[in-house]
């Protein structure tokens, strides 16, 4: 039986996209449709809120110092009082930014979605260190957990609507995503595959969006572990602590009902049996 902590009191509207940061250690997260982004410090259990733009999707540090993040319709550099918006990515007023993750080479990765979630019309767009823009995959719905295998060999990615894993081959010397296949159904009656991370063993733990928990599944695709969240809404995890050996949960009220009393929002953490590693930093 795995012990769940509640870290935080509900601070989120809408928590997503974890990812611990070693120069200060500290466990950030975004409240994304307020714009936010919270800094817990576990030493002290303190949380800071800063405020970056409409909406923030995703973060990641970068190795100079500071972070890389995604906003509603492209990317930002932030350093310790400063925003420098990069130009944006589109102009559609419909779709953001919805999560990502920075590759081995140091390149910073979002996927977007529509506001509706109509099929089909969010991408993958990547930061390149220069400022350079690519957009690497298209033709999603909902673009979701995105993570790298320690070895960098391959990648870990979400489509929520799908309801799968999927698994890129990653070439470390072209740096290109290639022979995407699928590797976990994941039924809907566990819920919608959310954010995710790895393992230093390869394995993949996902949030599940409805299903109120957390599934690992080994690089063989078989489930390993579940473990049950007082929320019904869990939406991305990460691995933080000087060791990478706790994995911290985010969640979400978002189109929850007036009446839910549950600690929706929260941040959650436990120690599963095999830790995990530290995330790839952003190289501009």
């Amino acid at each position: 039986m795995v012990d769940v902590e509640q870290v935080t009191p509900p601070l989120a509207g809408h928590g997503e996209g974890p990812v611990w940061c070693p120069a200060d250690r500290r466990l950030r997260w975004v409240d994304m449709l307020v714009g936010d982004i919270l800094a817990l410090d576990p030493a002290t259990g303190v949380v800071a809120r800063r405020h970056v733009a409409p909406v923030v999707a995703a973060l990641r540090p970068r190795s100079a110092g500071g972070l890389v993040v995604a906003v509603e319709r492209g990317f930002a550099l932030l350093g310790d009082d400063s925003v420098e918006l990069l130009p944006e990515v589109w102009s559609d007023p419909s779709i953001r930014m919805n999560d990502g993750a920075c590759d081995p080479l140091g390149r910073f990765y979002c996927g977007s979605m529509a506001y509706d979630a109509a099929p089909g019309r969010a991408s993958l767009h990547r930061l390149d260190a220069d400022g350079a823009v690519e957009t690497v995959l298209t033709g999603l719905t909902v673009s979701n957990g995105l993570a790298w295998t320690r070895q960098g060999d391959a990648a870990w990615y979400v489509d929520s609507a799908t309801q799968r894993l999927d698994v890129f081959a990653f070439d470390l010397a072209t740096g290109e995503l290639r022979d995407r296949r699928p590797a976990v159904d994941v039924p809907p009656a566990v819920g919608t595959p959310d954010g995710l991370c790895l393992d230093s063993e390869g394995g993949a733990w996902v949030a599940l969006w409805d299903g109120g928990a957390l599934h690992r599944y080994a690089p063989d695709g078989r489930l390993t572990a579940v473990v049950e969240l007082p929320v019904r809404r869990p939406t991305a995890c990460a691995f933080g602590g000087p060791d990478h050996a706790d994995l911290y949960v985010t969640s979400s009220r978002l189109g929850l009902p007036a009446d839910d009393r549950s600690p929706a929002g929260a941040l959650f953490r436990f120690r599963p049996e095999v830790p995990g590693f530290p995330a790839h930093p952003f190289a501009g």
